[in-house]
C-alpha cells in the first residue's frame, strides 16, 4: 500500500512473490522422508508409508488424500499393493503408471520373500516360508493352490502355482499333484492355498482333498509335510491342527 498524489492506493503487490512460494506439500514430503530416515518405517501408519511410494509416481501433487483413499478402499498397505491393476485404477487419481509402480513394488517384495526360502532347508526356515506364502497369496481375490516341492534334504526344488479358481473354490486334482511331484523327483511337498474371505480355517472340502493327496502320496514314498491355508487374518497349519 503506497501513497500517490496524496491519496492512498490499494493496488495489489506483484504476484511474483506468491508464485515463488513452494506448494505446501513439498515441506510435508521433506518432513515425512526425514521421519522415515530417522525413526524407520515402523513409526509410520500405512497411509504415510504409501505416501512415500506415491511421491515418486506423482511428483507434483499432494498425495496424502490419495494414499488415504487407497487404504480406505482396500484395507491396508499390503492389500493396496496386492490389488489388481484394474481395481487400483478405479480410484480417482490412480492412472496406469501409478498402478504399474505399485505392482512393481509388490513383485519386488514377493521376490525378496521368495529369496529367503530358496536354497534352504524349508522346515528349518518355516517362518520365512509362511512370510513368503502370505506375501504371495494371502491378499489374492481368487483361491489359488501353490505347491512347494522338496528334495530328500527338505530343500526347495520348485515352487509352483498349480491352480487358480474362484473367490471360494479352486479345483485340486490329487493325481496331477503326484504326477508333477514324480516328474521333479520330489520326496516331500507342502500344500498352500489361500482363502480370499480372510478366514484361514479349513473347510471340510479342504480336509477331504488333503487326505486324498496324503493317501496317494504315501505308497509313492512322498511325504506331505503340511497343508497351510493363508488369509488376511492369519494362517492355519494342518500339521499344527493335527489334521495330517
Amino acid at each position: 500500500m503506497t501513497a500517490e498524489g496524496g491519496k492512498v492506493s490499494n493496488r495489489a503487490a506483484p504476484s511474483g512473490a506468491a508464485a515463488d512460494t513452494p506448494p505446501h506439500y513439498r515441506g510435508h514430503r521433506e518432513r515425512l522422508r526425514a521421519r522415515f530416515q530417522d525413526a524407520g518405517a515402523a513409526t509410520l501408519p500405512d497411509y504415510e508409508l504409501l505416501e512415500l511410494l506415491l511421491f515418486r509416481s506423482i511428483p507434483q501433487r499432494d498425495v496424502k488424500p490419495l494414499a488415504k483413499d487407497l487404504i480406505q478402499r482396500f484395507g491396508s498397505f499390503a492389500e493396496v499393493l496386492a490389488a489388481p491393476s484394474a481395481r487400483l485404477t478405479e480410484v480417482k487419481g490412480v492412472g496406469a503408471g501409478v498402478a504399474l509402480d505399485l505392482k512393481i513394488v509388490e513383485a519386488a517384495l514377493t521376490r525378496m520373500a521368495k529369496g529367503a526360502v530358496a536354497n534352504r532347508t524349508v522346515l528349518s526356515s518355516w517362518s520365512a516360508v509362511l512370510d513368503y506364502c502370505r506375501m504371495a497369496m494371502a491378499f489374492s481375490e481368487r483361491e489359488q493352490l501353490r505347491i512347494l516341492f522338496l528334495d530328500r534334504k527338505n530343500a526347495l526344488i520348485a515352487d509352483e502355482l498349480q491352480q487358480t479358481g474362484t473367490v471360494d473354490h479352486t479345483p485340486v486334482y490329487p493325481r496331477e499333484v503326484m504326477r508333477r511331484a514324480l516328474e521333479l523327483s520330489a520326496t516331500a511337498l507342502i500344500l498352500v492355498h489361500n482363502h480370499p474371505s480372510g478366514d484361514p480355517a479349513p473347510s471340510q472340502a479342504d480336509i477331504q482333498v488333503t487326505k486324498a493327496i496324503v493317501d496317494i502320496a504315501g505308497p509313492l514314498g512322498i511325504a506331505v509335510h503340511d497343508h497351510v491355508i493363508v488369509g488376511k487374518n492369519g494362517h492355519a497349519s494342518f500339521k499344527e491342527m493335527r489334521l495330517i
